[in-house]
């Protein structure tokens, strides 16, 4: 199921559950229509992979990648996009999960001198960085959210579980997501603006032409309750790719005004009820 990017791709897996899926139970209690293993490949010089058959609130999707980015896991260390606000405790702490993984790793190393373990941190995001510059072909170019010690410690253990960069010789840059859990109504499409623009990002520091986004999915699913909604985007014609322009500053000092997207014109939006 490999297409070069354009978001027919995404309509075609909507229609492949709606066809080929199974009906299954879940955590949620809601119920999902699901199949297992699927890939989808967009090609960022072709345009910016945000949906055009609903609006995909860009704002949103680009303050929670910044708070990623940031190593945040409280919604008021501010860039709060609202995303996480329903699994959010009282004080809005959500554990150590993704921004944490990706920048502060736990690390635990044995003092001699003291005689116990001291506790650091590994900065996966950065070293990935630091290696696409000095070793690009390297094979080893992860960052993974997907910590088993701390998953008991999250709210909600990752969907998104692990990125590779991969370097060509022609100085393109792809990335490659691993899905473990996709709910294609609502995450998806965030899920894939989301990792596009971390490329562009990458890219940009790295002096890198961004290429392939490669989105590979475990459970990609339809909620019960998200099948009307779908129906509707399925009856809408495509639109254009919109662009974004991204300010040319270093990569850990961008901001959300250095983002600027243009020529988007989607269809209204659709509300699909979030589950729990």
């Amino acid at each position: 199921m490999l297409e070069f990017f354009s978001m027919k791709s995404y309509m075609d897996l909507v229609r492949h559950i709606l066809v080929n899926g199974e009906n299954k139970v879940d955590r949620t209690g809601t119920g999902t229509r699901s199949v297992f293993g699927y890939q989808l490949r967009h090609d960022l010089r072709t345009g910016f992979p945000l949906l055009t058959t609903k609006k995909v609130y860009f704002k949103s999707m680009l303050y929670e990648l910044l708070w990623f980015i940031k190593g945040a896991t409280n919604t008021q260390d501010g860039l709060n996009s609202g995303i996480w606000d329903a699994w959010a405790g009282p004080s809005g702490e959500l554990g150590p999960v993704y921004g944490y993984q990706w920048r502060k790793w736990d690390k635990f190393t044995w003092d001699e001198s003291a005689q116990a373990y001291q506790k650091t941190h590994i900065d996966q995001l950065a070293q990935a960085i630091e290696t696409i510059k000095a070793n690009p072909y390297s094979r080893r170019i992860i960052v993974s959210a997907w910590n088993v010690a701390d998953i008991e410690r999250m709210v909600l253990p990752p969907c998104h579980a692990f990125f590779q960069f991969y370097v060509t010789i022609d100085g393109h840059l792809d990335l490659q997501l691993y899905q473990r859990s996709a709910d294609v109504a609502v995450g998806v499409p965030f899920n894939i603006a989301s990792y596009s623009l971390l490329l562009m990002m990458v890219a940009q520091e790295c002096g890198l032409v961004p290429r392939f986004f490669v989105h590979t999915l475990g459970d990609a699913h339809i909620y019960q309750t998200h099948l009307g909604g779908l129906e509707e985007q399925l009856t809408r014609e495509e639109k254009g790719l919109p662009s974004v322009k991204i300010e040319n500053k270093p990569f850990f000092e961008l901001e959300f005004e250095d983002f600027t997207l243009e020529g988007y014109d989607p269809h209204p939006f659709i509300r699909f009820p979030i589950a729990i």
